[in-house]
């Protein structure tokens, strides 16, 4: 499939903001038990985060729509739709994490608080849930349809999230900094062990179609030398990306190492005394990281209907 920037923006950016969220919704409960102590700026800087990323992803997003004014009906199939479903998620996500933000600014009762960063947390999930889903869900594609695939989103996310909650407990909690930056390692090693575990499912799935069967003719050999139209198609520009084995192999190489490589080599080895400039270095790193990811989970996916252009259609 020819993966679209939009989409691998804004998956990667809110995953991140929704792991934020769900990792300063632990440091919260933590706080509760009596094991951290965290000013209530702490909170309302990791909301403010949690927004701009969420509303960064969201404009990217926008970018993706055919007509941006229509884009409230989208809502309308949330009985059948995962899409509706995330298009009504998002945005409580995103009020109840503002609403979070704002008790912490106004030193809200704590039963108030652990109520609102509950509720933020499960949108969080939910939204990991339905944005996992929209792919998920499409049976024809095989290398989307597994239950690894919301499992990714959400591991990855995870990870990128509590990156970011241990760059800013590096700047305003650093009593708080050894304990996610172990978090932020442990999400990095099974978001790897995961997406891992999904790359290895996805090149070695056997083909329930082949050539012969796509276009009704038996014989063994079949050499393909046009791409069926005089020039390009729609079903050629939106199921082919266009790329070289080598730049596929290159971005996986890249993900490999930004994504989950290099944070977890330097969250072991300092990540407890690291500076905020540089967790904060290495949160933008591991984004660039999980962009090659996305961009190689979307690159994957082969529709059946490409059995006809075959490789004259890239």
């Amino acid at each position: 499939m020819r993966p679209p920037i939009s989409m691998v923006l804004f998956t990667t950016l809110s995953g991140a903001a929704q792991g934020l969220l769900i990792t300063l919704a632990g440091v919260q409960a933590a706080q509760a038990l009596g094991l951290v102590q965290a000013p209530g700026h702490f909170y309302v800087a990791g909301a403010v985060g949690v927004l701009v990323l969420s509303g960064i992803g969201l404009i990217a997003a926008s970018f993706h729509l055919g007509r941006p004014l229509r884009a409230w009906r989208a809502a309308a199939m949330w009985r059948t739709s995962w899409l509706s479903r995330e298009v009504i998620v998002l945005p409580a996500f995103m009020a109840s994490t503002a609403a979070w933000g704002v008790a912490h600014a106004l030193q809200a009762t704590p039963g108030a608080l652990a109520l609102l960063a509950t509720l933020a947390s499960a949108l969080a999930l939910l939204l990991y849930l339905c944005t996992a889903m929209i792919y998920g869900a499409v049976k024809v594609i095989r290398e989307w349809a597994t239950p690894l695939t919301p499992l990714n989103y959400t591991l990855l996310g995870l990870a990128s999230g509590a990156v970011a909650a241990a760059a800013l407990a590096a700047a305003l909690l650093p009593s708080a900094l050894p304990a996610l930056a172990s978090v932020a390692l442990v999400l990095t090693l099974l978001g790897a062990a995961a997406r891992g575990a999904s790359l290895w499912r996805n090149l070695h799935l056997v083909p329930k179609t082949t050539l012969q069967s796509a276009i009704g003719v038996r014989h063994p050999q079949i050499r393909q030398t046009a791409q069926g139209a005089m020039g390009g198609s729609f079903a050629t520009r939106e199921f082919f990306h266009g790329r070289s084995p080598r730049f596929v192999q290159g971005m996986r190489w890249s993900a490999a190492g930004l994504a989950f490589g290099l944070p977890a080599v330097v969250l072991a080895l300092g990540g407890a005394q690291a500076p905020a400039a540089l967790l904060a270095a290495l949160f933008v790193l591991q984004w660039l990281g999980l962009l090659a990811e996305r961009w190689s989970f979307f690159a994957e996916a082969r529709h059946p209907q490409n059995l006809y252009h075959g490789p004259a259609g890239r």
